[in-house]
């Protein structure tokens, strides 16, 4: 059974993939947009940082500024943020989408999108066959 902090990763992963897909149909929006740069999401590598600090020590800590600061751990989980791409082919128009990368980044999203949402139900169905006693 999930804890709620894998709950809380379950939750933030699907807010990044919302994201995810909102900025890559904004991308594909602005395909033929000149002087458009388009943006993409960096969630994973945050998450990733997170859970091997979290398995090194338990749990991030906060950097205290003065010895009468109350000590306090990261309750939270990674925070998804968009960035521009810096790698991207620039065209003549001075726009860089790219329609082939952008297709693929949303399927990809997509299937990922989906196996979220499966744990997730699969998690809260575990709950209701407990909660329910789970003998119908």
């Amino acid at each position: 059974m999930l804890d709620s902090y894998h709950l809380q990763v379950l939750e933030r992963s699907l807010d990044a993939a919302t994201l995810r897909h909102r900025t890559i149909a904004n991308n594909l929006a602005n395909i033929d947009t000149p002087q458009f740069k388009s943006q993409q999401v960096i969630f994973e590598s945050f998450l990733q940082d997170e859970l091997n600090a979290r398995a090194g020590n338990g749990k991030l800590e906060a950097y205290r500024t003065n010895q009468r600061h109350l000590p306090f751990g990261n309750a939270g989980v990674a925070v998804p943020q968009v960035v521009s791409n810096p790698n991207n082919f620039i065209q003549n128009s001075g726009n860089d989408v790219d329609l082939e990368t952008e297709t693929s980044e949303l399927a990809k999203n997509q299937i990922w999108y989906s196996g979220l949402t499966q744990l997730t139900a699969g998690h809260f169905q575990k709950l209701r066959s407990v909660i329910e006693g789970g003998g119908k």
